[in-house]
């Protein structure tokens, strides 16, 4: 079973532990319960585990909304604060870390604080409560050769992952993840891959460069894809064209399709107060809309040009860059899966050392490092005690006297590897980017298939709580070896966490091989591997199983050994492709850190971090990108920007998907003046905040805060 359902030892309720997702929460009772095991059956929606107690509350810590349906399924409201009378309901509350349904007899009232939702019965009575993980995994794998046309059947069947053609499909958990794709001598599908008839077919030349591109529309039309010469969208009666400029207009149709099914799935099952609806400018008759076939709405939504809403659209979270080769078909499915805008370039321009840049990707010798000020010093300085900065600027003095992050080597041992190609990815208008393919992009997640494969196998796990690592290797860098006190700041989630000082060899080998969900290491690396106290512990050349599942290399140069982690075992991690400087690179450390224990995935965290840190660009996420170690509160991850320095505060909020919260997921803030639902991904705009308002919404969890100063953190707001 994937989830575990126990009774609290120290206080009235329950700990439930989905395995998979690797969350943990408590759900509060009025009193000491003994959950017994009841039929799955008993709750509207599916669930994975579910028990029954006897209780006269239900609380969790979290500030959510609670669905009432009646006994047949009947939306009946929704809210954070009413009361029913007697009868029989099916209850569901969101967000919460796994889905959160209630079945019970009895009159009873919602009720919500700064930190809680509380559900109370009038009379006590048996509650039975289930819980479904928010995690989701192929039906199959399909079997294919890669010649394009072959493909194009394959890609034709990611759609039968959709749970509902209906526009509630925008809903992260009714899309489902689409079946895998690997090569094969011939055409097999498994027999729980059935493909869905939407009616839409997408026409495109029999080529990588146009197939790689419309997978994710392949997968949220569940299209048929089919040869042809001029690039299309095609339904009963309609035709949409994709030229010019034809990976622009894939985007842009995957964008406003998805943002028009958002809108008209308030028609639906979950009819509420959407701003994005109430803001629309545009007469379209949603209720209509809503009750028509896939194929017919698609295309009475492209009816609608592009630019009269685009200015109506969130930012969307990620573009995938995925070579045009055959040998990069298995990550089709997962790229899918992200509903991300593909690329396909065919060709890629390299980056060379000795560009004027100022960010320092090529510290070989002679190449430039980072521009520093006067009393800095680059943590993998060779040794040497000037080393002139980026392209034109005046030489570094000090280096070589303070520590540094790159080991004690030579000077001909240079941060890149003679044979890595390095690339420089056209820039992307999304907040994230992954690049798929031969290389290693500057300021991209390189994504490797064994690090996505490895997020479908998060299976359970033997402990419930969240480990964390920070290892210090350097006595003079123990200040970022203060990270510690940044994690574990969480009443919602238990934390192991444990700091080790000065690690030999076999030790740090030991770590590596160890059951840790998140390492922070401090110290250096270079080209010999990890430095420890007796030698180098090199993970390119080692025999080494990686038990580790996601990480943090604050080193100079730790692109090789972060990327052999992945390959050996971890889903992903922070790597640098240069030598850091110290001061930034702590400061980044302590960024990421608290990033990671408020819920953000690898890729969000880092973007966050470039936002505050222009050595940010130093970094690259390697392996899967949106791996976490543990949930925010508010399920997604959330920037707050205070516009302004006084009362009335503006506030705008930027909402990323995260983990299982997904696109097309619901979220409201919490500051009293608000309370329409948004969509992720989103830009909440919020003005006229109080003081008392602005405390309170910083009250509720850790959040990265932007002022005018920089980035701050919301419980450093009094």
């Amino acid at each position: 079973m994937s989830i575990d359902i126990d009774p609290l030892s120290e206080a009235a309720g329950l700990t439930v532990t989905d395995h998979i997702e690797n969350t943990q929460f408590e759900v509060y009772t009025d009193r000491s319960v003994e959950p017994v095991a009841s039929p799955e059956d008993a709750h509207y929606f599916p669930v994975d585990a579910s028990v029954t107690v006897e209780t006269g509350s239900i609380e969790i810590p979290r500030v959510a909304v609670v669905e009432t349906r009646s006994g047949d399924g009947t939306l009946l409201t929704r809210g954070d604060s009413y009361a029913m009378p007697a009868g029989a309901y099916h209850v569901g509350i969101d967000p919460a870390p796994t889905k959160l349904y209630l079945s019970f007899e009895a009159p009873f009232s919602v009720s919500t604080t700064e930190r809680t939702t509380r559900i109370d019965l009038d009379v006590a009575a048996e509650v039975t409560l289930g819980f479904r993980s928010l995690h989701q995994v192929p039906a199959g794998t399909i079997e294919t050769p890669t010649d394009p046309e072959s493909l194009m059947d394959a890609v034709s069947l990611l759609g039968s992952a959709l749970q509902t053609t209906s526009p509630e499909r925008s809903f992260p958990t009714l899309r489902g993840h689409p079946p895998l794709i690997e090569p094969g001598d011939e055409f097999r599908v498994p027999d729980r891959v059935e493909p869905l008839d939407s009616g839409v077919r997408i026409v495109v030349p029999p080529e990588y460069r146009s197939l790689y591109p419309v997978v994710s529309l392949a997968y949220y039309f569940a299209a048929d894809v089919v040869p042809g010469d001029a690039p299309r969208i095609e339904g009963d009666g309609w035709m949409h064209s994709l030229e010019p400029d034809f990976e622009r207009r894939t985007a842009e149709v995957l964008r406003q399709a998805f943002h028009f099914d958002c809108l008209a799935r308030t028609e639906g099952f979950y009819p509420v107060d959407l701003h994005e609806r109430e803001t629309t400018d545009l007469d379209l008759d949603w209720g209509r809309l809503y009750d028509l076939p896939l194929a017919e709405r698609l295309g009475e939504y492209l009816d609608v040009p592009f630019e009269r809403v685009e200015p109506e659209l969130p930012q969307w979270t990620l573009t995938t860059d995925v070579r045009p080769d055959p040998d990069n078909v298995e990550m089709l499915p997962f790229v899918a899966g992200e509903l991300s805008i593909v690329r396909s370039p065919e060709t890629v321009t390299p980056a060379t050392a000795g560009e004027a840049d100022g960010l320092g990707f090529f510290r070989g010798p002679g190449a430039g490092a980072a521009t520093l000020g006067p009393d800095e010093f680059v943590r993998g300085a060779a040794g040497s005690e000037l080393t002139r900065g980026a392209a034109g600027s005046e030489p570094t003095r000090g280096i070589g006297t303070e520590p540094t992050r790159g080991a004690d080597a030579s000077s001909e041992r240079g941060a890149v590897p003679t044979d890595a190609d390095f690339i420089r990815p056209e820039p992307v208008d999304t907040v994230e980017h992954a690049w798929v393919g031969a290389g290693v992009p500057l300021d991209a997640n390189k994504a490797t298939l064994d690090a996505y494969h490895r997020r479908l196998e998060a299976g359970a796990v033997e402990q419930s709580r969240i480990s964390v690592l920070v290892v210090c290797n350097d006595e003079q860098m123990r200040e970022e070896g203060e990270v510690a006190d940044l994690y574990g700041l969480r009443d919602m989630v238990q934390f192991d966490i444990e700091v080790r000082h000065d690690l030999t060899r076999e030790e740090m080998r030991e770590t590596l091989e160890s059951d840790v969900d998140f390492l922070h290491y401090i110290g250096h690396v270079d080209d010999r591997g990890m430095q420890c106290t007796d030698e180098y512990l090199d993970l390119t050349a080692a025999d080494l199983d990686v038990g580790v599942s996601a990480f943090l290399l604050n080193a100079c140069q730790s692109y090789q050994q972060g990327e052999a982690l992945v390959h050996r075992g971890s889903r992903g991690g922070i790597v640098t492709l240069s030598d850091v400087a110290n001061s930034p690179a702590t400061q980044l450390g302590r960024i990421v850190a608290r990033l990671m224990n408020s819920g953000f995935n690898l890729r969000t965290a880092l973007h966050v971090a470039k936002r505050e840190l222009i050595t940010g660009h130093q970094y690259i996420v390697v392996g899967d990108g949106g791996t976490t170690i543990c949930q925010s509160r508010s399920g997604a991850a959330v920037v707050v920007n205070i516009n302004g320095e006084e009362t009335p505060w503006n506030l705008s909020i930027e909402v990323y998907p995260n983990g299982p919260y997904g696109s097309g997921s619901l979220t409201t803030p919490n500051t009293g003046s608000d309370s329409s639902n948004y969509y992720v991904p989103g830009d909440v705009d919020l003005s006229n905040i109080s003081d008392q308002q602005l405390g309170k919404f910083l009250n509720l969890e850790v959040l990265p805060v932007f002022t005018t100063s920089g980035l701050s953190w919301s419980d450093e707001f009094e």
